[in-house]
């Protein structure tokens, strides 16, 4: 990290914003150019301070994201990820009515409605001729720890029906075995690094601060904008998000207070 660091006061390091702003600009356009392919760009970032930031950006500009657990093999052992998201989408449909397809229901959205106010499901809200109604009682009980426990791991990624070209990571060394599973699989990998960390491990790090909510708020909106602007350059034919993100001029001056 010698090259990304500015100096040293009262033994802590400090990040040289110049860099920031290049590494940042560099992921911009690298991102923008993987979006307007088509291709996918997966968020992961499952530390506390990265959450919620994570899901909210990732939804933004409709691509998968990682904010629980980082499950082994989510890259390398697709196709076992692949059978656990058929078997959520199993399990959820034991919960619409009878005749009902998942496939034209928003089952997010729904599956919410089956929660009660402590955000467990409840049986009572389930439809009368569902066929979760049909199981005991004890029966139902496993099913819904099974089900809860899926949608905890993988419903950032239920969507994401194929390996993704890019990996937008926050704090490379909490989520190293993500980074050694992009590798290996040639996913080139975009990461917000500390001074704590490696940058030989990533393709494209962005030196600053991966502990402090706004740093991470403030890259990852920035990189957001740029998947969305490379979706807006999409042939019309290629199905679009509603909105549409522009390229908006990075701020030194937000970044100095975002990662000092």
């Amino acid at each position: 990290m010698r090259p990304f660091i500015y100096g040293k006061r009262n033994l802590i390091h400090i990040i040289d914003l110049k860099e920031t702003v290049r590494g940042l600009l560099r992921a911009y356009r690298y991102m923008a150019k993987v979006a307007s392919r088509g291709s996918l760009v997966l968020f992961v970032g499952t530390k506390r301070q990265a959450k919620e930031a994570i899901e909210r950006e990732a939804a933004r500009c409709g691509m998968p994201y990682v904010s629980e657990r980082w499950l082994g093999g989510c890259l390398t052992n697709y196709r076992t990820i692949r059978d656990r998201l058929k078997r959520l989408h199993e399990l959820e449909g034991f919960w619409l009515p009878a005749g009902d397809k998942a496939a034209s229901v928003d089952m997010t959205a729904y599956m919410k409605t089956m929660h009660n106010e402590s955000g467990k499901l409840e049986l009572s809200k389930a439809p009368e001729n569902a066929a979760i109604r049909g199981y005991s009682k004890k029966m139902v009980a496993t099913l819904n720890r099974e089900l809860s426990k899926i949608t905890r791991n993988l419903q950032g990624i239920r969507e994401m029906n194929r390996l993704p070209d890019a990996m937008v990571v926050v704090d490379p060394k909490r989520e190293d075995i993500a980074v050694k599973e992009a590798k290996r699989m040639g996913v080139t990998t975009v990461a917000l690094i500390d001074t704590d960390s490696d940058p030989d491990c990533v393709d494209l790090p962005i030196p600053g601060n991966d502990d402090s909510i706004r740093s991470i708020e403030l890259i990852l909106a920035k990189l957001a904008d740029s998947v969305l602007e490379g979706k807006a350059s999409l042939p019309p034919e290629t199905p679009t998000p509603a909105g549409r993100g522009g390229r908006s001029a990075v701020n030194p001056k937000a970044l100095a207070a975002a990662v000092s």
